[in-house]
């Protein structure tokens, strides 16, 4: 999506397009946020509330504190954005070449179990080329229908074990994404969740226009959404935490008292541990770095494939 050029890969220190895509991304989460009297928890599967009360850690009662979830790969196994486009196809949104490209995305990132920039960013120009010219309306009640069909069984039971210990400690808990705050609002409505922070895509009357409010909620980008977030709800972000796989949201992860490396990629994981941040890897059932996190309400595991897959996509890299 030639347009979209100036939407570099590898963005590093937090500039304005950032800052405009965290306050854009905080303000949606705002009015996408579920009512005070709806009760989380309503996918099935949820642990337990005495599992959770198990660990002194999160505060009870504290409301100036919520949690922060990074989606893929933290929560969900693969990226939301690739089985969104799965399910686009299927429904004739674009052509059996583009779905090739999301499968190709899809099966490295759950082989490398790591973000590659140049991945999600051919990915994202993809989806907005696809959804430009579509009502907003008609994406929520689609995304509806594949998170049913690719997502639901993805969730990893001990990220979900994880948020529900701060939802029954009465906190919030917000998503943070680089996926469209659409997809990423029905997630977090699913599993019951306060709301999400999600790239935004630009709509004039309700239909997509095929660019961005800013650029993608990546990077510095998420953390300047969880500033702007806190900063509007009064919440106290040395009493908050936050998780993610991805060295990338590091930013994010320093901006907290509370950070926590969820199945981390080399990089994280190597930071994490100089930080003495705590671990959890529930894709090969590693014990926690640090006590006060709780059990696991199950152990994930990443879909198969082959090496000769990894070693394809270097030769063509």
């Amino acid at each position: 999506m030639a347009a979209l050029g100036w939407l570099t890969p590898r963005r590093r220190p937090a500039t304005a397009r950032s800052v405009l895509a965290g306050e854009a991304a905080a303000e949606a989460a705002r009015k996408s946020t579920l009512p005070d009297d709806q009760s989380p928890g309503t996918e099935q599967g949820a642990p337990a509330k005495a599992e959770a009360e198990e660990a002194p850690f999160p505060v009870v009662g504290d409301d100036r504190a919520a949690a922060f979830f990074d989606l893929d790969n933290t929560v969900m196994q693969g990226a939301a954005i690739f089985h969104f486009g799965r399910g686009l196809y299927k429904r004739k949104f674009f052509q059996r070449r583009e779905l090739t490209r999301f499968a190709w995305q899809q099966a490295w990132f759950r082989l490398a179990g790591v973000e590659d920039p140049e991945h999600m960013q051919d990915a994202r120009d993809s989806a907005l080329s696809i959804v430009k010219g579509h009502r907003v309306s008609e994406l929520m009640s689609i995304g509806e229908e594949i998170y049913d069909e690719y997502m639901a069984d993805r969730i990893w039971p001990g990220t979900r074990a994880l948020a529900q210990a701060h939802l029954d400690a009465g906190q919030r808990v917000w998503l943070v994404t680089a996926a469209p705050v659409e997809t990423a609002t029905i997630i977090a409505r699913r599993l019951g969740l306060t709301g999400a922070l999600g790239t935004v895509a630009e709509s004039v009357g309700g239909v997509y226009t095929g660019r961005l409010v800013g650029e993608p909620l990546h990077g510095p980008a998420k953390a300047e959404a969880v500033r702007a977030l806190a900063a509007a709800e009064g919440l106290d972000l040395d009493r908050c935490a936050a998780y993610s796989d991805s060295h990338n949201d590091i930013p994010m992860l320093s901006l907290v008292g509370h950070p926590y490396a969820i199945n981390p990629d080399a990089k994280l994981r190597k930071h994490a541990r100089a930080r003495d941040w705590r671990l959890r890897d529930y894709r090969t059932g590693r014990k926690a770095a640090k006590v006060g996190i709780p059990a696991a309400a199950g152990v994930g595991a990443i879909a198969g494939g082959t090496a000769a897959a990894v070693a394809l996509h270097r030769r063509r890299r």
